[in-house]
């Protein structure tokens, strides 16, 4: 009898031995019990919480952050909270279908540099504010790596916002350091030939396979990994053409290349003079029944392997070649910069050349643009020494009559 000579206002009723309210967000009935007593003092304070929440809902403030801030015991807040950095972070490097490296790069950015400050915060409460305090009260080690760990963080956040889990990223308004390009330093024409005939010369039986190698990667500019991972069956001998499609990485085979496209690469005579000689080398080894003597891969190393695990195996007689040639050490990557040099300063089209790289245009322009000035430089300075038509004097009859005088 007690509980019904109490007042009760609208929307608020009595539940057991608590007080449950009753009110609409969004055009749907809500309901929630409050752990207030059955008095009067508990039924005023129960009114009081409805009225807030009505309130907030006209006034489209009643956020599911605020929802759960008001009725932290709620069933509704495990459906609602925002997922924290940490677990969203996880699930997302978790779906991504990425080579062994990247994933790698990624899980260093976010683990030595994000993880101590974000992992447990809530992911729409991460703020611009916020990123530039953990910024400016980190070391970091460099400004590539500075860099680095935005574009990575960025990335995480980029798809929380694809996701509808916040509204907008906020890496967006944080400037990014400069990116310092490492040079590009390739070897010359002669040189190359120079490392490839002294490898054919000074390797012998099984090991000759490593100069068809470089002799395939300075005439194909093809990447160490994608080299590695090549089949017979990728290679059209017919049509002079290779299918990258796949990539050795961390000791393993993927069958995905590095930018996750596949792509054809025309093959020169002298890229195909390398697969002959490694399909003589290839069946040498079957006559002679050693370890692996029908490998599926153009470029089997010389021991007893599928094929080659890591770049380390080719790099030791690399560097032998040019320690010997009195040639300055650079990294065995740099045939690949070789191969894109030299076909720029033969003048061939660069849109083709960036297909065959596996690179964008506007990429390929960008790290070489040095060697596609180079090519045209010397014909447009000559301009200056050619009498035009409107009979103006160029700069050799200037030099010409200015020493006679």
């Amino acid at each position: 009898m007690a509980r019904k000579s109490l007042d009760w206002p609208t929307g608020v009723e009595p539940v057991g031995k608590s007080i449950r309210i009753r009110f609409m967000r969004n055009g749907k009935r809500c309901c929630e019990t409050l752990s207030y007593p059955q008095t009067p003092q508990g039924i005023q304070a129960a009114a009081g919480i409805r009225a807030q929440v009505v309130q907030l809902a006209k006034l489209g403030m009643l956020t599911d952050e605020k929802y759960v801030e008001l009725f932290p015991s709620t069933s509704y807040a495990q459906d609602t909270r925002s997922p924290l950095f940490g677990e969203y972070a996880q699930t997302w490097l978790d779906s991504r279908d990425i080579v062994i490296g990247t994933r790698k790069n990624y899980l260093w950015a976010l683990n030595i540099y994000w993880m101590p400050h974000l992992a447990t915060t809530p992911i729409n409460q991460i703020t611009s504010m916020k990123l530039r305090k953990i910024i400016t009260d980190t070391e970091w080690k460099s400004p590539s790596a500075k860099r680095n760990a935005l574009l990575r963080l960025g990335s995480v956040l980029k798809s929380a916002v694809r996701d509808e889990l916040i509204p907008r990223n906020p890496v967006d308004s944080i400037e990014l350091p400069r990116r310092n390009k490492k040079a590009v330093d390739p070897f010359t024409r002669e040189e190359a030939d120079q490392i490839i005939a002294w490898l054919y010369e000074n390797l012998k039986w099984q090991s000759q396979i490593y100069a068809c190698y470089f002799e395939f990667a300075f005439y194909t500019g093809m990447r160490p990994s994608e080299i590695m991972a090549l089949r017979w069956d990728e290679v059209d001998i017919a049509q002079q053409s290779a299918h990258v499609c796949r990539v050795v990485a961390n000791s393993a085979v993927h069958e995905r290349t590095k930018t996750g496209r596949s792509r054809i690469v025309l093959l020169n005579s002298r890229a195909m003079l390398a697969l002959r000689n490694a399909r003589e080398i290839a069946d040498s080894r079957a006559k002679r029944n050693l370890a692996f003597p029908e490998s599926r891969y153009v470029f089997p190393p010389a021991k007893i392997a599928e094929f080659i695990t890591q770049s380390s195996t080719t790099d030791r007689y690399f560097k032998t070649a040019l320690r010997k040639l009195g040639i300055r050490d650079r990294p065995q990557y740099n045939a690949r910069h070789t191969y894109a040099t030299m076909c720029l300063m033969a003048g061939m089209n660069p849109a083709f050349i960036a297909t065959q790289l596996g690179h964008s245009v506007q990429m390929l322009l960008s790290t070489y643009a040095r060697w596609i000035n180079s090519s045209t430089d010397w014909h447009e300075l000559d301009k200056l020494d050619r009498p035009s038509e409107k009979g103006q004097i160029g700069t050799k009859v200037v030099q010409l009559k200015t020493t006679t005088i």
